[in-house]
């Protein structure tokens, strides 16, 4: 895959070279690629579409930064920041300014994360 998009004329040039050059079909007969450390997938010549679709799907190992060659810390950013979200989210679903007898949104907050952990 190249990149997420293809923005100019250099881009364009680059995926097609890639396209004509190194993405042939002969590369894909009798391969099977290594998907993951200990999982190949299965030679598509003995399983029909379907079948194909739900041996990867049943065996497939849940994914990890090592699977697309991250290190093992790359995971800790992205939830890290999922995190944050969640919680600026839930403070934003408290509302008003934390006066007047409703508990303030500290009270708030905790009952909606009690909400959502009951769910």
């Amino acid at each position: 895959m190249y990149g997420g998009h293809i923005t100019d004329g250099w881009d364009r040039r680059t995926n097609d070279a890639y396209l004509e050059v190194l993405l042939k079909p002969e590369i894909m007969s009798g391969m099977q690629m290594t998907c993951t450390f200990g999982f190949r997938a299965p030679d598509p010549a003995k399983f029909e579409r379907a079948n194909y679709v739900a041996y990867v799907e049943e065996k497939l190992p849940p994914e990890v930064p090592a699977m697309f060659g991250l290190h093992a810390n790359a995971e800790i950013g992205y939830l890290t920041t999922t995190g944050e979200k969640l919680f600026a989210t839930i403070l934003a679903c408290a509302g008003g300014s934390g006066g007047g007898g409703g508990g303030g949104k500290d009270e708030r907050a905790k009952e909606l994360i009690a909400s959502l952990v009951e769910k």
